[in-house]
């Protein structure tokens, strides 16, 4: 059973920066693979960035790659996506997931132009 919690959300403008960050309860954590995905007003959930469980290998949905970066800290039980070269059409909420089956109850990213 893994237990995540997103932060890090707000407003910011277009250009800026946030990070968010995901902690995880549980003792396995470094045995799952982290992702995080995105769902927009009247839009389905969609994927941003996927880390395995060794943060060795990353990967993401063309909309965010060269602007969002995921890492891990699995000492601190944490996923983060820093997220640079906002744009109004990454406004959405943004929740993490463990594995295929736990997720958190997300945290609202809004970009204004």
């Amino acid at each position: 059973q893994v237990q995540l919690v997103e932060s890090g959300g707000g407003l910011v403008q277009a250009g800026g920066s946030l990070r968010l960050s995901c902690a995880a309860s549980g003792r396995s954590f470094n045995t799952y693979a982290m992702a995080w995905f995105r769902q927009a007003p009247g839009k389905e959930r969609e994927f941003v960035a996927r880390i395995d469980w060794s943060g060795g290998i990353t990967s993401y949905a063309d909309s965010v790659k060269g602007r969002f970066t995921i890492s891990r800290d699995n000492a601190k039980n944490t996923v983060y996506l820093q997220m640079n070269s906002l744009k109004p059409e990454d406004t959405a909420i943004y929740y993490c997931r463990a594995g295929s089956n736990y997720w958190g109850q997300g945290t609202q990213v809004t970009v204004s132009s």
